[in-house]
């Protein structure tokens, strides 16, 4: 091997890791917007219901199963994120695990898989976004 082939290697994998990072600025960006999305969607909802208590409910069920699509967008692009890294995040544990691998090496819980049939399906606490956690967590155990 000549070294204009180690060069051209070596710059492959330059314009390799440029790539991943440009992909993984793109998906930041797209998860904060979910999550600022998240957030206003949440306040349409305080304030419709605040102003006509007594309102279809049907309209306030159309604005939570939106927060739900997103919510499911957020977890597929957090996935593709942190593939991009070479981990997986334990979902018992919150451990990052190397991609390769099927079970967490601290829990030994089953790491989830993009290809499972239930992946996009919300735990509790899905909807608790990074930009957002201290708002969902605000004076929740206060006696008003």
């Amino acid at each position: 091997m000549g070294l204009l082939d180690k060069f051209n290697d070596a710059s492959r994998g330059v314009s390799e890791k440029a790539k991943n990072i440009s992909e993984g600025n793109n998906l930041k960006r797209k998860i904060l917007y979910e999550e600022e999305r998240i957030v206003e969607i949440f306040t349409d909802i305080g304030k419709k219901y605040y102003k006509n208590p007594n309102d279809d409910p049907a309209q306030l069920k159309l604005l939570c199963d939106d927060i739900d699509q997103r919510r499911r967008r957020i977890k597929k692009m957090r996935y593709e994120l942190n593939q991009i890294r070479g981990y997986k995040i334990c979902p018992k544990c919150d451990a990052e695990v190397n991609d390769r691998f099927q079970f967490c090496g601290r829990c030994g819980a089953r790491l989830p898989d993009i290809e499972d049939e239930d992946f996009l399906s919300l735990e509790a606490n899905d909807y608790y976004t990074e930009s957002s956690n201290n708002f969902f967590n605000a004076d929740s155990n206060k006696n008003y």
